[in-house]
């Protein structure tokens, strides 16, 4: 096959037969081929943006990564350009492919869970890539965040230590969130080794979290009324679920303790404060940024970085 015929393809230009085109762009989505938008002379350069790529801005929790990642930005001639996947691998794909082919010139992305062609091009971009939030994997380039897993492990060890026995978990449908599926992992890794199995869960997708919180807290506890401690996989519907006990006139953390995860300000004005972990949101985002910023000028810095994040007590789960 010709480079003509190739590039004729790439550009969606000329007649090109079926079968021909197919095999050129399966063969370029292997490679993690994308197309250069900048014309002429400037093709081989880079332009001065970078491509962040996050599941959600409705989310508490990416704000303030993104507000990290501008605060360091500010100091450079590098600007941040925001994509939003919406927790789904194919869409990530679709935004990954169009921001990079304006030539960025390094690329910030959430999660380490990608498809093949997905990863491929971020292979294939031959600019810093720093993986965010998590650590729990092997990262393309460079990778800043928690282990989830580490996460979910101390959280589970500070409630069997506060002494609670029949605990519920209550989350995001997981397939879609690794992160919380990690941190599920960790959680029950540790209850097992005390021969301590989750007495009951429910998950929930889409929708307000604090309402979601309020129902799912309902039908677990109507469920298993002799749950005494619930754990959730965010904050807020942490936050939808004390509510609930507090209306109801339960006794927390007494009869029913509590614990989400994130740490979200937001929160700071309930009756009681929900016990958490900051999971190092807006360090997370300062860090990401510092690694971009000195591959582009050429110097190295430290390509994995995992932060600690620590337990918040509050005022719904008891510890000594």
């Amino acid at each position: 096959m010709s480079e003509m015929t190739v590039s004729r393809v790439l550009r969606n230009r000329g007649d090109v037969s079926p079968a021909t085109r197919d095999k050129v762009l399966r063969a370029a989505k292997e490679l993690g081929y994308v197309p250069n938008k900048i014309a002429g002379a400037l093709a081989s350069q880079r332009v001065n943006l970078v491509a962040v790529i996050i599941p959600s801005l409705s989310n508490m929790v990416f704000p303030e990564v993104l507000s990290g990642i501008s605060q360091v930005l500010e100091d450079t001639e590098l600007q941040p350009v925001v994509g939003v996947t919406d927790y789904l691998p194919e869409k990530e794909e679709k935004v990954l492919y169009e921001m990079l082919s304006w030539r960025p010139s390094g690329v910030i992305v959430a999660g380490l869970e990608h498809t093949e062609a997905a990863r491929a091009m971020l292979n294939a971009s031959g600019i810093p890539v720093v993986e965010i939030m998590d650590t729990d994997g092997e990262p393309v380039d460079a990778m800043v965040g928690i282990s989830h897993r580490r996460a979910g492990r101390e959280m589970a060890a500070a409630i069997l230590k506060a002494g609670y026995k029949k605990i519920a978990f209550l989350g995001t449908k997981m397939p879609l969130d690794h992160r919380a599926r990690k941190r599920f992992e960790g959680f029950t890794e540790v209850l097992a080794k005390s021969g301590i199995e989750v007495a009951d869960r429910e998950f929930y997708s889409g929708g307000s979290a604090l309402a979601k919180g309020r129902e799912m807290t309902q039908a677990v506890l109507e469920r298993s009324p002799d749950i005494d401690f619930i754990y959730y996989s965010n904050d807020m519907i942490g936050a939808g679920g004390l509510l609930y006990l507090l209306e109801k006139g339960i006794d927390v953390p007494g009869q029913i303790g509590l614990a989400g995860f994130n740490g979200v300000e937001l929160l700071q004005g309930l009756p009681r404060q929900l016990a958490t972990m900051d999971a190092c949101r807006r360090e997370i985002g300062i860090k990401a940024a510092e690694i971009i910023a000195a591959r582009t000028k050429g110097i190295e810095k430290d390509a994995a970085v995992t932060l600690a994040p620590t337990i918040s007590f509050g005022d719904t789960l008891k510890h000594s």
